[in-house]
C-alpha cells in the first residue's frame, strides 16, 4: 500500500444556513463577482446550524484514506474543546496521528460557515494554531516514507515551511501535490515558481490562478464570445504560465463550470459530475486529492482522473460537510459505469 503524508488545517467548523441571505453579483468588463449579503443591523433567523470536522489538511487525509492509501496527517492544534473534538474524530480512522503537533499555548483552528440558498459559502475563519506550524515542527525523517506529499494551502507564518517542504520532497523522490491557497500566492510569482518547479501535481481554482499570474478571464462580449471555447483563451494562458517544469500536470477548477488540467501537450476539460449542492464547503479538497490519487490509480490518465475527482466532488457538496460524501474509488467508478455519457474533453 502506498504511504500518502497529507499536511495542511485542522479546523472545527461551525456551519450556518439562512436563506434569508442575498446573492449580488458584480459586472464588469474585465470580470464578474458575487457577494453574500445580509440586511445591515437586523437579526436573522438561521435555517439550518451544524457542527463538523474540516481544514484542509483534515480534508484530504480523510479522502486518502478512504481510497485505501496509508495516510498519515500533519497539523497543528492546541490544546482545548475544539482539539478534543479532531482528535475524537480521528480515534475512528485508521489516519495515522504520530506527526501531528499539539501546543498548549495557541488555539485551535475554528471556522464559521456562512452557506447560501445556492449551496456556495462564505467562510469566517480563525486560523489559531494551524497559521503556526515551524520547520522544527515536521519530522522530515518520518517524511522519507512518503510515495506522495500532499500540500494543503498554509496559512500565515505556516507558509515559511513550504519551500523547505518541496525541496525535501524533491530530493527524496517524493511526488508533491501542491494545492496553493491565497498566502503562498500574495507572495509573489517570482517565490511560486519556486515551489511550482518541484511539485508534479498544482492545483488551483480559478480565483487563485488569476491571483498568481495577474491574468483576468475576460467575459463575452458583443464581438468575443468566449464561453464557446472548450478552453476560454485565458484558462490556457494561465495553465501556461503556471507549467514551470516539463514533468507537471497544472489543473484549474472553475467551480460547477468544472476544471481544467494542462501537460504541456494537450489541454483537457471535465465538467461537473451532476448532484444536488447542499454545500460546497471541502468540495475543493476532495476533488484535488482524489486528482492525485487517480493518476496514481489510472496510470497518470489525465482525463480519467478529472471525472475521477469531480465524481468526489460531487458527493461531497450533495451533503452537509466536508467529508461526509466521501466515497471508494469501488464507488467512484459504478458511478461513472452508470453515467456512460459522462466523459472529459480534450484539445
Amino acid at each position: 500500500m502506498k504511504k500518502v503524508f497529507t499536511i495542511g488545517s485542522a479546523t472545527m467548523d461551525v456551519f450556518v444556513e439562512c436563506d434569508s441571505a442575498n446573492i449580488v453579483s458584480v459586472c464588469s468588463k474585465q470580470r464578474n463577482a458575487d457577494f453574500m449579503s445580509y440586511p445591515y443591523g437586523a437579526k436573522i433567523d438561521m435555517s439550518n446550524f451544524s457542527t463538523n470536522l474540516g481544514g484542509g489538511g483534515v480534508n484530504t487525509a480523510m479522502n486518502f484514506a478512504h481510497l485505501g492509501y496509508d495516510t498519515s496527517a500533519i497539523f497543528k492544534i492546541g490544546d482545548d474543546i475544539y482539539s478534543k473534538g479532531i482528535l475524537e474524530e480521528f480515534s475512528h480512522t485508521n489516519i495515522k496521528l504520530e506527526n501531528i503537533i499539539q501546543d498548549k499555548t495557541l488555539s485551535t483552528g475554528f471556522s464559521i460557515i456562512l452557506v447560501s440558498f445556492q449551496g456556495d459559502r462564505t467562510v469566517l475563519a480563525n486560523r489559531g494554531a494551524n497559521a503556526l506550524i515551524k520547520e522544527e515542527d515536521i519530522n522530515f525523517e518520518a517524511l522519507k516514507d512518503a510515495n506522495l506529499l500532499y500540500i494543503a494551502p498554509l496559512n500565515g507564518e505556516s507558509n515559511k515551511i513550504l519551500e523547505p517542504l518541496v525541496n525535501f520532497a524533491h530530493k527524496n523522490d517524493i511526488i508533491v501535490c501542491f494545492n496553493a491557497g491565497t498566502t503562498s500566492i500574495k507572495q509573489g510569482f517570482e517565490y511560486m515558481k519556486k515551489i511550482l518547479a518541484t511539485s508534479n501535481i498544482v492545483v488551483m481554482n480559478k480565483e487563485e490562478a488569476m491571483m498568481c499570474t495577474g491574468i483576468e478571464v475576460r467575459p463575452d462580449t458583443k464581438t468575443e464570445h468566449f464561453s464557446q471555447d472548450v478552453v476560454h483563451p485565458d484558462i490556457k494562458a494561465m495553465l501556461e504560465a503556471l507549467k514551470v517544469s516539463d514533468y507537471q500536470v497544472i489543473v484549474i477548477t472553475d467551480g460547477s463550470k468544472g476544471a481544467y488540467a494542462y501537460n504541456g501537450k494537450k489541454y483537457y476539460f471535465c465538467p461537473t459530475y451532476k448532484s444536488d449542492v447542499v454545500s460546497t464547503l471541502g468540495a475543493g479538497d476532495a476533488f484535488a486529492s482524489t486528482f492525485c490519487a487517480a493518476m496514481d490509480r489510472t496510470n497518470l490518465d489525465i482525463g480519467k482522473s478529472l471525472m475521477y475527482g469531480s465524481v468526489v466532488s460531487a458527493s461531497i457538496v450533495s451533503k452537509f460537510g466536508a467529508t461526509e460524501g466521501l466515497i471508494s474509488f469501488d464507488e467512484i467508478e459504478q458511478k461513472l459505469s452508470i453515467c456512460s455519457d459522462y466523459t472529459y474533453l480534450e484539445v
